[in-house]
């Protein structure tokens, strides 16, 4: 499976942003796909995921900011990400699996940068 994000940028405190990824290659054992989020010395930390048939989790520090949405059809995953804040800051990655918190692929990193 391959996974190719897209997205990012650089906005102030209180904007919105949308992350997209696409999977493409053997898509077939793709239940989950989701977005983690790595800051500067810190552990990457799990953001958002959603199963196929639109099961969703987020990360506590999202909750009620971030909205996750999948296109099956198009084999995309997107993260709405609203009421940024600068603690958000990181780049974040899209991944894949057939459960959830597996680490069967993941894509290139897109940098979130909120400026406050």
């Amino acid at each position: 499976v391959q996974l190719q994000a897209s997205g990012g940028g650089l906005l102030q405190a209180g904007g919105s942003l949308r992350l997209s990824c696409a999977a493409s290659g053997s898509i077939f054992s793709i239940n989950v796909m989701g977005w983690y989020r790595q800051a500067p010395g810190k552990e990457r930390e799990f953001v958002a995921g959603i199963t196929s048939a639109g099961d969703t989790k987020y990360g506590n520090s999202v909750k009620g900011r971030f909205a996750i949405s999948r296109d099956n059809a198009k084999n995309t995953v997107y993260l709405q990400m609203n009421s940024l804040k600068p603690e958000d800051t990181a780049d974040y990655y899209c991944n894949a699996g057939s459960m959830w918190f597996s680490s069967a692929a993941w894509g290139q990193g897109t940098q979130v940068t909120v400026s406050s």
